[in-house]
């Protein structure tokens, strides 16, 4: 083999190498009759549409699965860490949507607290071998992105993350219903973006 077949081929391992580092996690295929759980507040909840028109409602036709609407208007990370175990038991989801923080952020709760319960979320969701896409919750402020955590989070438990639709439908007043509520065309953005993430991570 000549030297210059050997850097080639050199050259060629360090790309896929670089690639695969670089390639976004993956998940399990979803079966035709597992569960997803959709969990958060009120931008789960769907307040600001109609209950048909709530991103899990939607998500339905676009998955072709079960998707659960465990979403509460007002909850805190607190309060959700305390109610997760109870819907785990009671639906047995293969995967969980976590969108939470929104309601921390607007009662200026401290960012530790919020990520130390995210995490704690996370950890019970991983010992009950439950797969889990994160969705970031944009600060309530003008240029308010997703806070930090939110994608160390995601790094630290090698998850699908995705940390800009919510944030850019509520950028946008022809998305909204009120400052912080998507409409039911913000959250059928919100859907086809989770819908296309899940099949890009392998789990569609």
């Amino acid at each position: 083999m000549t030297r210059a077949i050997q850097r080639a081929l050199f050259a060629l391992f360090a790309l896929l190498l670089l690639a695969a580092c670089d390639r976004a996690p993956t998940l399990p295929k979803l079966g035709p009759h597992d569960v997803i759980l959709a969990f958060g507040d009120s931008l789960t909840y769907g307040t600001g549409a109609a209950p048909s028109e709530a991103y899990p409602a939607q998500l339905v036709g676009l998955t072709q699965r079960a998707v659960v609407n465990a979403g509460v208007p007002g909850e805190t990370t607190a309060e959700g860490l305390k109610r997760l175990p109870a819907l785990l038991d009671e639906h047995r989801p293969k995967l969980v949507l976590l969108c939470l923080g929104g309601n921390d952020m607007l009662r200026r709760l401290p960012e530790a607290e919020t990520e130390n319960n995210l995490r704690l979320m996370l950890q019970t969701l991983r010992a009950s071998g439950i797969q889990v896409v994160l969705i970031g919750v944009p600060e309530p402020k003008l240029f308010g992105g997703a806070p930090d955590f939110y994608a160390q989070l995601a790094e630290e438990f090698e998850l699908p993350y995705d940390g800009d639709t919510l944030n850019a439908v509520l950028k946008d007043n022809a998305l909204k219903s009120d400052p912080i509520h998507p409409n039911a065309a913000g959250y059928q953005t919100i859907a086809r973006q989770l819908a296309d993430l899940l099949k890009e991570s392998g789990a569609l």
